[in-house]
């Protein structure tokens, strides 16, 4: 496999198939994706349709069963720090302060290098960089959900990754707490230049928040059924863009594809 230097993340011919008690199930199917460095890109479709197999593969927390997937040019085996991953559930540790949270994934990967101090730095600026510097001595259950997400944004940014992957990060915060989030996202993305692949079942999250929009097709053996770009200037304000003809447009793509041409077929019992 051959590799293009402007492609940050390649996945090249990819296939996913699992070995369960019913017999093998195919997840995925010839999956070509390239991300280039600094871009934001959303994974899009219905339930079942291998979105968060996609974004494991990138990961390193599965293996394909063929075909090859590269981050900066060297084959992704397993995990690694320069791959960092948000959850849906934040997966924050109960009896330790939103600090210790952040501390903790800060020494997995600078402890050996780095001063204590230089630790320490490197968490405060991590919690600041998400406005929860207010918190940080408080334990997870003392703050929100909304909060208990931003520590564990915190946290996979103190660790200073090439690609920061989440997987559906918003989805079980409340409306207004999700857009509130989105637009804090999108300030630290620009602040950061991060590379991002978010996995997503909003279709206006995915509007607001990419540079482009993969969207996958029914699985099983599901593959990516088209890519939408989205030309929207940079930084997005969603007021503004309520009523932009550019982002209406990009909606409606979405839209048509995951329910006129990829509307899932409900089998009855």
């Amino acid at each position: 496999m051959t590799s293009t230097s402007k492609n940050f993340i390649e996945v090249q011919a990819a296939e996913m198939v699992f070995n369960t008690r019913k017999g093998r199930f195919h997840a995925l199917h010839d999956i070509h994706l390239n991300v280039a460095r600094g871009e934001f890109i959303s994974l899009i479709g219905h339930s079942g349709c291998g979105k968060s197999t996609l974004l494991n593969l990138i990961a390193g927390l599965l293996r394909p069963s063929s075909g090859v997937v590269l981050c900066d040019q060297r084959e992704v085996a397993e995990p690694g720090p320069e791959r960092a991953v948000v959850f849906q559930n934040h997966s924050l540790l109960p009896w330790l302060s939103c600090f210790q949270n952040v501390h903790l994934g800060v020494s997995s990967v600078f402890g050996k290098h780095e001063s204590a101090a230089r630790l320490a730095e490197r968490t405060a600026s991590a919690l600041a960089l998400v406005g929860m510097s207010h918190a940080a001595h408080k334990r997870p259950h003392e703050i929100s959900g909304g909060m208990k997400q931003r520590i564990g944004i915190a946290r996979a940014l103190a660790m200073e990754p090439k690609v920061l992957l989440m997987d559906e990060p918003f989805g079980a915060l409340d409306a207004l707490t999700r857009a509130h989030l989105q637009d804090e996202l999108l300030k630290i993305v620009a602040r950061t230049q991060s590379t991002v692949v978010m996995v997503t079942h909003d279709v206006d999250e995915a509007v607001l928040l990419s540079d482009r929009i993969v969207m996958m097709s029914n699985g099983p053996a599901a593959t990516i059924g088209e890519i939408l770009t989205v030309d929207l200037p940079r930084p997005r304000l969603r007021v503004e863009l309520a009523e932009d003809a550019r982002y209406i447009a990009a909606r409606k793509a979405v839209i048509d594809f995951l329910y006129t041409r990829h509307a899932r077929q409900e089998v009855s019992a």
